[in-house]
């Protein structure tokens, strides 16, 4: 599969990744790591950039990628799959509770 996984976040128990195919953003995905030892990721796919024939695929290479220790198979790995698209980035500043950055 011709992905590349670009870490934005990482925390003791969290990460996120950008999903990048050719150049191009095609999904964000949000992993939580929990502390029963199972995992809990949400994959956001970008309107029009993958076919829901492809998201198999993605989710089982995801998981052999970056999950070598959990998979779907023993159940200690749950995806919740989403697609929309990105509106922005929004934060607080002192002029206003949430603005556009």
């Amino acid at each position: 599969m011709d992905i590349a996984f670009v870490r934005l976040i990482r925390t003791r128990s969290s990460e996120r990744f950008m999903i990048r195919r050719s150049d191009s953003d095609i999904a964000v995905l949000e992993i939580h790591y929990l502390d029963n030892g199972t995992v809990q990721a949400t994959l956001i796919a970008f309107d029009g950039m993958l076919e829901e024939s492809e998201l198999s695929d993605l989710l089982v290479h995801i998981d052999e990628v970056l999950l070598p220790d959990v998979s779907l198979d023993d159940q200690k790995l749950v995806f919740t799959v989403v697609t929309g698209r990105v509106l922005g980035a929004f934060e607080a500043t002192q002029d206003s509770p949430v603005s556009e950055s």
